[in-house]
C-alpha cells in the first residue's frame, strides 16, 4: 500500500515572505516620510469647473508607511521562524519519521 508522503510547504512559505520583504523594502525606500505630499486631482464639476480633491493627505500616507514598516519587522521575524525550521529539518527515509534512540538523540543535539 503507497503512502501518501507528508509535503511541508516551509520552502514556498519562506520564499514568498522573502519576496514580501524586498517589495515593502523597496517601497519604504522609494517614500521617505520628510518627501511625502498631499495627492490632489482635480474633479470636474457639474457647471465645467474643476474642484481639487485630496486623494490622500501626507498623513494618510505616513501612517501606511509607519504600517508597512511594522509589518516589515514582524515578517522578518517570522522568516527567521522559517529559516530555522528548515535549517531544523532532518530528512529520513521511509516513512519520515525516527523512533527510539535516533529520535531522543534528534531531538536532544541542540
Amino acid at each position: 500500500m503507497a503512502t501518501i508522503k507528508k509535503t511541508t510547504y516551509v520552502n514556498t512559505e519562506l520564499e514568498w515572505a522573502e519576496s514580501q520583504l524586498v517589495s515593502w523594502k523597496a517601497y519604504v525606500n522609494a517614500n521617505p516620510l520628510h518627501e511625502l505630499k498631499d495627492r490632489i486631482e482635480w474633479k470636474p464639476t457639474a457647471k465645467g469647473g474643476l474642484l481639487p480633491m485630496a486623494i490622500a493627505s501626507i498623513e494618510a500616507q505616513g501612517k501606511f508607511v509607519q504600517e508597512t514598516m511594522k509589518n516589515y519587522l514582524a515578517l522578518i521575524e517570522v522568516v527567521d521562524k522559517l529559516r530555522n525550521m528548515e535549517e531544523a529539518k532532518v530528512e529520513v527515509r521511509g516513512k519520515g519519521e525516527l523512533s527510539g534512540a535516533a529520535a531522543e538523540f534528534l531531538a536532544n543535539r541542540k
